[in-house]
């Protein structure tokens, strides 16, 4: 019984997770990079755990206190992404066969950590997977929410961490400019659309 709702908490995570968003093509160039990959996968995977925590223990609470939370997370969110969109699209126009996996040009460290930050904790809908999907679906295991939150844990841990280090198989593709700048490319869409949704109020991948 008790293995059964971890198992269901962790299958809802990744069900959850794995849909195509900011976050996870942030995580995939980091990856396919190898540029502070561990700190990375780290830092969302605990942005999750607290996130899940406070869906599972606060859910209800948070909206009805703070109504102006959700539009305020939707603009700010979708300005982040329409910039780090068009960093992106610069940075593929202006490559000129440097950018390559061995590349000296570094990104550094503090600046990466604060972009994963904002990716993560800027963007709404991570709200709504963890804190209110999440938390909602919590509440069918009374007495038990803590094995499901540890089961939807488990999953961001697992998913994150294997994008993360799996995309250094990709390394050789990457290894030509011409591929690096395809996938600037997919990235920029990929923010702009999750922007332009964000301020329909459309829901999209995390």
């Amino acid at each position: 019984m008790h293995l059964s709702i971890y198992f269901t908490g962790l299958m809802t995570g990744l069900s959850l997770i794995v849909a195509i968003g900011a976050q996870n093509a942030f995580i995939l160039r980091q990856g396919v990079r190898q540029e502070h990959v561990f700190a990375v996968c780290l830092t969302c995977a605990l942005s999750d755990a607290v996130l899940i925590l406070l869906g599972v223990t606060s859910l209800g609470r948070i909206s009805a206190m703070l109504p102006w939370l959700d539009p305020a997370m939707r603009f700010a969110g979708a300005g982040f992404l329409a910039w780090y969109g068009a960093r992106s699209l610069y940075s593929a126009w202006r490559s000129r066969g440097a950018l390559t996996v061995g590349e000296d040009a570094s990104s550094k460290f503090w600046p990466t950590l604060a972009t994963c930050l904002a990716l993560t904790w800027l963007n709404p809908h991570v709200y709504l997977d963890t804190v209110v999907l999440l938390g909602t679906i919590s509440t069918r295991f009374a007495g038990h929410q803590p094995l499901f939150a540890a089961g939807a844990t488990s999953a961001s841990f697992l998913f994150f961490f294997s994008l993360g280090y799996g995309a250094a198989w990709l390394r050789p593709l990457f290894s030509k400019p011409s591929t690096w700048r395809v996938l600037e490319v997919v990235i920029a869409t990929t923010m702009w659309v999750i922007a332009f949704n964000l301020v329909q109020g459309v829901r999209v991948g995390a």
